[in-house]
Formats: C-alpha cells, sequence, structure tokens
C-alpha cells in the first residue's frame, strides 16, 4: 500500500550530458515529440489517496452487475453491468439492454412511478446524471458539471433528488434539487461545507458527505460523513431534509466507502454494510438510533451495493463470493438466496461473439493483457469460463491528447470470448516485456468470428544471462470490488509473463485483508511462484516490504498512528528491521519519492531511510515503484556515492482485486539473475543487485565482461569495456550510462538498441545503464524507465569520496531528529530515547564522511 501524493515532479538530470562517441550502435525507432504527462483520472476531485476512493467509492467497468435498483413494484431489477443498463425480472434468466452508450452507465435509481430512471454516466473524465425513460429509452442528461455526480436517490413521492456531487470545489458533498418533467431545479447543497478540526491522513481536512438515501416517509436522509473522524471514510447520519441543521450521529463506523446506509420501509431497521470485527464487508441491520448492531450476513467476502425490497421483505446485493461481482437477492427472514444471472442476454444493436487466441513468438499459446475497444473508444471485457475470470480492470491514469478516458483490460489465458458491437473494433495484446504486443484493427460482421494473434520477440541476448522477473509488492486484497485467491493471481502473473510474485499483506485500517493467507512456503502454479510477506506501515518513517519472514507476521502491523493507542512513533522503521531480520527476511523501503527531496526545503521530513542505509538495516530500495522513479534515482545516487550498495528493487503496489488499480502486475518489476527460485537464492540476488528494474525496457549491460551486482577492479583510471542492449514495448528517448550519478555517455534510444564500446573512468565508483521514454499508454506509469543495477569499479583500490552527499543526509537527518524530539506520543522516555539514538548514529555516519 502507498502513501504517494499526486505530485508529479521529475527528478533534474545531471546537467553534464556526453555526446556519443566510438562504438557500434543499432537503433530501429526515431525519437518521439513531446507528448503530455499522463493525468489521473478524476482529477478534478480534491480528495486524497485517489486509488482508494476510486476504487472503493467510485462505480467502476466490471464485466459483472454492478449497482441494482428494484422497480416499485418489486418483480423486476434494474441494474448496471459491462456499463450499461439492464432490466431483468426476478424470475426470469433474460436481461434487456437498455442503455448502450456512450460512456459507461452506474447506480440506477427507478422512480415511484416506474415511469423512468435515473442513473450516472461516466463520459470523458467526469460522471453525470441523466434520465432514462423506460418505455422510449430515451435518455436526457440532467446535470453538466464536469464533475462526480453519483449516486441519485429519487424522494418516496417522486419529486426531488438527492446525490452525491464534486460540483464545489471537488469535494464530495450533497446535493439535493426538484424533479420535474425538465429537468433538475433549485439544485444547492444540502449540508454546508465544513472542515474538520481533528488531523488525518487518509482523508483531507475538508469533511465529506456520501451514501444519501431517504427515509420512507421522506422528511429525513440517511448518509455518510466523517465529522471529526481520524480514519475511515465516517459514520453513519441522518439530516433533516427541510431543516438541515437537524443532523444527528447514529452509528460510529470505521468502513471505507461502502457503509450506504438505507432505511427499512418499515421504517425501523437500518441496513448498512460494514467490515466491522473481521476482514470483509458484511450486512449489518441496527435501529434508526443506531442501537446494538447486529450482523445480519457472514462470510469471508465482500457484500456491498444493498437495497431494500419495496416490501422489505428481501435485499438485493452484489457479492464477490466467487471471485467476479454478481448479483444476489435474499431474504430477511431465512436466508434464502438467489443468484439473479443475465443467462440471456437482449441487446440493443446487432452483436458478434468474438474468439480471441494469442500466441507467443514461437506460436504457441500464450497468455495475455487484452485491450477491446469499438471505434468509438468503448471498452469490453471477456466472458468468465472455466479458464477466464473475466475480470476487467482500469487504468489509474489516462493520456490527455491521445486517449479520452483511462484504459480497461482483461486478462486472456490463451483463448477467450467476448461480445462486440459489430462494426470496427481494436484489439491490443500484450505479454509482459520481453515479447512484442500485437494491435489489430478488424471489422466484426457475422454472428461470431475468431481473432488469432501473434506476439513479437522483445528479449535481450543471451550474453546478458537468464533472468527471472519478480514483482516485490503486490496486495492480493485490499478492499477492492473482486475476491482474489493465489490462482487468481497467478494467472494473472501468467498473462503479465510474471515469474515470481510477493503478495505483502498489510492491514488497511482496522482489517488485514489476507491475514489469513500468511504462509512461509510458496505457492506454484503453472510456473509461476508467489511468497507471503509484509509491508509495514508506518507514513511517519517510510513504508518497509519485509519479504522471506521464515516464522511469523510482525504485528501490530503499523505505527505512529494518530488519535489511536498506536499514535507513538516507536517502533522506529530501524527497530522493526532488526524484528525482520532475525527472521532472515530481507527489509526495503518500498513507493519512496514522489519529488526531488531537498532538506533545507521540505515543509517536513520524518522519512528515514538514509538511517536505515547507514546501519546497515535496508536491503532493497524500491526505485522504480509507485513514486517518481527519477526523483527516487536521485536518492539512490547519493547513496551509492557513500560506498553504501543498496541495490534497486521494483514493486508496483498493486491491489490485485481492484477494478481501477494501478497496475497490473508486474507494472514494475526487477529481473533477477539466473533460474533458482529458492528462497535463498532469490534474497542472495536481490540484495547483491544480480538484476535490473523496469516498468517496460529491458536492459542488458555488461563492464568488462561483468554483469550488475558484480565488481571490476582496475590498476588505475582508463577504459572500460562497455556492452549495452535495450528492447522496450515503446520508442525511448534516453538511453545512458551513468558514473557516479552524471551521465558519461548517452546513446541513441529507440526501441531495439545494441551497442559495444568503451568509456573512460577516472577512479573508483559505479556504472550503471539507465532508459526513459515520454508517457505512452502501453506503459501504465508516470513514464517508461529501466535502471540497472551498478557495476562496481575499484580503481587502485581507493575508496569513492562524496562529501557533498554526505553533508545533504546529514541535514536530511537534522530535520528528522528535530521532528521526532517534538513528538509528544511516545509512550514512555525509553521509547523517545531509543529513537534519537537510532537516529542521531546515524546522523554520525554522514557527519564523518562530509569532512
Amino acid at each position: 500500500m502507498t502513501t504517494r501524493s499526486l505530485t508529479l515532479l521529475a527528478a533534474l538530470l545531471p546537467a553534464a550530458i556526453a555526446t556519443a562517441q566510438s562504438g557500434t550502435v543499432q537503433s530501429d525507432i526515431a525519437q518521439q515529440a513531446n507528448v503530455p504527462a499522463r493525468a489521473p483520472v478524476l482529477a478534478h476531485v480534491d480528495h486524497p489517496h485517489s486509488y482508494y476512493w476510486r476504487e472503493m467509492y467510485i462505480p467502476q467497468l466490471t464485466s459483472g452487475p454492478g449497482q441494482a435498483a428494484f422497480t416499485p413494484d418489486g418483480k423486476a431489477l434494474l441494474y448496471s453491468m459491462a456499463g450499461s443498463l439492464w432490466r431483468q425480472a426476478l424470475d426470469s434468466d433474460e436481461a434487456w439492454q437498455l442503455t448502450a452508450g456512450p460512456g459507461y452507465d452506474y447506480q440506477p435509481e427507478v422512480s415511484p412511478d416506474g415511469r423512468y430512471a435515473i442513473y450516472t454516466r461516466a463520459d470523458g473524465d467526469a460522471l453525470e446524471l441523466w434520465r432514462l425513460d423506460l418505455d422510449s429509452l430515451e435518455s436526457r442528461q440532467l446535470t453538466r458539471t464536469g464533475a462526480a455526480n453519483l449516486e441519485p436517490r429519487i424522494s418516496p413521492d417522486g419529486k426531488r433528488v438527492v446525490f452525491t456531487s464534486s460540483r464545489d470545489g471537488g469535494h464530495f458533498n450533497l446535493f439535493i434539487a426538484e424533479l420535474g418533467e425538465s429537468g433538475l431545479g433549485d439544485v444547492r447543497p444540502l449540508l454546508a461545507p465544513r472542515q474538520s478540526d481533528i488531523d488525518r491522513y487518509y482523508y483531507g481536512p475538508t469533511d465529506h458527505a456520501i451514501n444519501p438515501s431517504w427515509s420512507p416517509d421522506g422528511t429525513r436522509i440517511y448518509y455518510l460523513a466523517n465529522t471529526e473522524v481520524a480514519w475511515g471514510s465516517g459514520d453513519l447520519w441522518s439530516v433533516a431534509v427541510d431543516n438541515p441543521a437537524n443532523r444527528q450521529k447514529i452509528l460510529v463506523e470505521e468502513t471505507t466507502w461502502a457503509a450506504k446506509p438505507e432505511m427499512a420501509p418499515d421504517g425501523k431497521r437500518l441496513l448498512y454494510a460494514s467490515y466491522q470485527g473481521r476482514q470483509w464487508h458484511q450486512l449489518w441491520l441496527t435501529t434508526p438510533s443506531g442501537q446494538s448492531p447486529l450482523p445480519l450476513t457472514f462470510g469471508e467476502f465482500d457484500l456491498r451495493q444493498q437495497r431494500w425490497s419495496p416490501d422489505g421483505e428481501q435485499i438485493v446485493y452484489i457479492s464477490n463470493e466467487a471471485g467476479g461481482t454478481e448479483l444476489w437477492l435474499q431474504t430477511v427472514i431465512g436466508g434464502e438466496r438467489k443468484r439473479i444471472a443475465a443467462k440471456q442476454r437482449h441487446y440493443l444493436q446487432p452483436m458478434t461473439q468474438l474468439t480471441l487466441q494469442l500466441a507467443g513468438p514461437d506460436g504457441k499459446p500464450i497468455a495475455g493483457r487484452v485491450m477491446v475497444q469499438d471505434a468509438s473508444g468503448r471498452h469490453y471485457g471477456a466472458e468468465a469460463d472455466a479458464h477466464n475470470n473475466g475480470w476487467l480492470h482500469g487504468d489509474d491514469y489516462f493520456q490527455p491528447g491521445q486517449q479520452s478516458h483511462e484504459n480497461h483490460y482483461f486478462h486472456c489465458q490463451k483463448r477467450c470470448e467476448l461480445q462486440v458491437p459489430q462494426g470496427e473494433i481494436t484489439v491490443t495484446a500484450l505479454h509482459g516485456f520481453a515479447t512484442a504486443p500485437a494491435q489489430q484493427t478488424l471489422t466484426v460482421a457475422a454472428d461470431s468470428q475468431t481473432l488469432n494473434l501473434l506476439l513479437g520477440d522483445l528479449s535481450l541476448p543471451r550474453k546478458f544471462g537468464p533472468h527471472q522477473s519478480a514483482d516485490l509488492h503486490l496486495h492480493m486484497n485490499y478492499g477492492g470490488h473482486y475476491r482474489q485467491q493465489l490462482a487468481g493471481l497467478a494467472d494473472q502473473m501468467s498473462a503479465e509473463d510474471l515469474d515470481i510474485g510477493y503478495n505483502l499483506i498489510v492491514n488497511k485500517e482496522q482489517r488485514i485483508p489476507d491475514i489469513a493467507a500468511f504462509s512461509t512456503a510458496p505457492f506454484n502454479r503453472n510456473g509461476r511462484t508467489i511468497f507471503q510477506g509484509q509491508e509495514y506501515h508506518t507514513s511517519y518513517w517510510g513504508h518497509l516490504g519485509l519479504l522471506h519472514l521464515d516464522d511469523h507476521y510482525l504485528t501490530p502491523d503499523f505505527a505512529s498512528y494518530r488519535h489511536t493507542a498506536l499514535a507513538s512513533p516507536y517502533p522506529h522503521n530501524g527497530a522493526v528491521s532488526e524484528l525482520a531480520h532475525k527472521q532472515g527476511a530481507l527489509v526495503g523501503y518500498v513507493h519512496p519519492f514522489d519529488w526531488s527531496i531537498d532538506p533545507a526545503k521540505e515543509k517536513k521530513l520524518s522519512h528515514s531511510l538514509p538511517a536505515d542505509a547507514a546501519l546497515g538495516l535496508t536491503d532493497y530500495l524500491e526505485v522504480v515503484s509507485f513514486a517518481d522513479h527519477k526523483a527516487t534515482a536521485e536518492v539512490w545516487y547519493r547513496l551509492l556515492n557513500l560506498g553504501l550498495r543498496l541495490p534497486a528493487g521494483a514493486g508496483t503496489d498493486a491491489m490485485t482485486n481492484y477494478a481501477s488499480l494501478r497496475g497490473p502486475v508486474g507494472l514494475n518489476r526487477i529481473f533477477l539473475q539466473g533460474a533458482a527460485r529458492d528462497a535463498d537464492s532469490l534474497k542472495r540476488a536481490i540484495r547483491e543487485g544480480q538484476s535490473f528494474v523496469s516498468n517496460g525496457p529491458m536492459l542488458g549491460l555488461r563492464v568488462n565482461g561483468q554483469l550488475p551486482g558484480h565488481s571490476v577492479r582496475l590498476q588505475q583510471p582508463g577504459k572500460v569495456k562497455v556492452d549495452a542492449a535495450l528492447r522496450s514495448l515503446v520508442p525511448l528517448e534516453d538511453l545512458e550510462l551513468v558514473f557516479n550519478g552524471a551521465v558519461i555517455k548517452r546513446l541513441t534510444a529507440g526501441q531495439r538498441v545494441d551497442w559495444d564500446g568503451e568509456v573512460e573512468i577516472p577512479g573508483s565508483g559505479w556504472l550503471l545503464l539507465r532508459a526513459a521514454g515520454q508517457p505512452h499508454p502501453w506503459v501504465q506509469d508516470l513514464y517508461p524507465y529501466a535502471t540497472t543495477n551498478p557495476v562496481w569499479l575499484e580503481v587502485d583500490g581507493a575508496p569513492q569520496r562524496a562529501p557533498e552527499d554526505a553533508a545533504y543526509f546529514t541535514a536530511w537527518l537534522d530535520r528528522v531528529i528535530d521532528d521526532a524530539s517534538q513528538r509528544d506520543e511516545y509512550l514512555n522516555d525509553n521509547e523517545r530515547e531509543r529513537t534519537l539514538a537510532y537516529l542521531h548514529k546515524a546522523r554520525a555516519f554522514y557527519a564523518a564522511r562530509a569532512e
């Protein structure tokens, strides 16, 4: 889990750039023109940690059902599925499509007279309210704000609608409007904007209000608000519609974004979703005053998007118990359940069943990541079957100028089927970094059609050795739409050509969703290996990845959680690292820096990477991660210059059960030399830097025949022979040899480069190869980037000196010591003294080298 902001500041490159000299260079792609930076989805919403609220709150494109609502007679449902609205009778397996774009349609709400529905349409980078006539199937747009307008709920008398919107300042708040034949009138906030005095980490200072629903008599709105709440998305409240000053807190509740309180038609039972005391959301009931909540449902899976039937005897909800999203109906008394499945679908337009078959460079079938779009840019997903889970996933950024909205993709296990509208269709398939993507535009017209895609070869020359790819930072389950299991994660890895994955089990506020999966033994499936690890949470010191714990999971899993009994800054990261090292684990800093760090200018600085690097308490640094790679590399280079052989690691921080995620798995990965997969071999390769890290480009480097992580000894300054290679999914602009943090040779970049030549080495230090390029939709990261770990150069036995870098970290730790000294949450003097002694010891390391 990451704590990054959305600041996209690129690090400054070294000023001295040398031009390419002698050597053999082959490049087959010209450089690109400048393109805009990738933009976050819904950047106009001013709320921190968008990867959480976007997945847990904003409706997402899924192949399975989303949100549902009963018709007034209680005999049918309107629901969202695959970005369209559908109608299905409860006693039928036939579903009738009601909308088919443009955009994607969600959250239907049926009027009391059954004549129309109001829904949310995602089109471009906004969500607006629309009205659908259920007889003519004509839609009319109700809002035009360019904001996120969500959760429309019509009053029992049909005269008003309440909804959530970010239209005022980008903050989620409740709005109410008069509802007439011509549209919405007198649109106004139901609640006045408010800021809480309490400081909170995952939520901004401005309060939000979400999840509105009406009381049966239409006099009150039930909703969720985080007024003076530090953790979780808020408590359950109600407010008088005609007197907003009359607000009542009903229940203190932490549930993240999914509570959706709704009063039963009898006015006596308040239904909501909660993970109270559990790892998964289930349904609960409480009284109108919030007395003695009781669970209604049970299970190790999520039930969400719950709605009462008009008679109050049944509940409809979305369940992920089978992995994907499914629509279920359950009686309140007795608990009888029925799945509402659309086995027969009646579409608004002619459709074709498209069968996709993927093959690799050798012509053999492979799994892959697939994107399918029609001529309007609308995305389509595969059907679930015995080999494919049918999950759709969305990127968390998009490419302005090239895309109107984010990529949506699914994983196809060699062969998959999907329904697409007849006409022009574009299919794109990818399979990791060593295989060239395939893209084809075709016209489909028949009832069924097959497309075979052959992907090309981007593997490195053999002289750079065999590699295994690993993602050091995954989260199997983390509160998303889906329910992931190890077999499903391994299948995603197969599609992404990822050999090894580390599921870093971690808390999401009160719960730890994957705690039951912790094991010291690897999981193997179809040539993929998954290890269970841990991410240790402290947003004060910086998050840690713990790989290959050989005994137990470290608890309580977090420190410095303000306004809790675990608010103390102790244990500091050094103490956590020592606990992990006792179990033989590797410890690394994850998703480190989003901008260039200047100790004198930072508003606050408490990150303890320099301390643990100096004291030998960290084993790797995620240089390619959910952060800015160039900014992180700036800090990394300074550590290397001080002789700290801290290797680069890579991890995506992908929440693999999300429908909207930073991903896919293996987006950020490390390529480890060798073929052994036992824990000792992997730990050695990671710790010794025998690797390169990347989000797309493949890099090969040899210096006097030595691979990264190894050393070259020279009797005196002089030339070394360099062999370098690049293979890339997309064109790149920069391919550079970096010596002690400065570029000493710039090579002609592109997509396929092989170079050999000599470079002058003036003294001891390190040499690596790095590559970077402009943003591209096929690389779902800030920009394409890769770097090898260093080849170490020892000239005449003389150590490398870098007093300026030592002074930089001395100043850094001065800021950390100052801040840690002012914290008043230590439980006792011993905790405070041990923390400050640890920091002062690290500072002395750098101060001695700054002289």
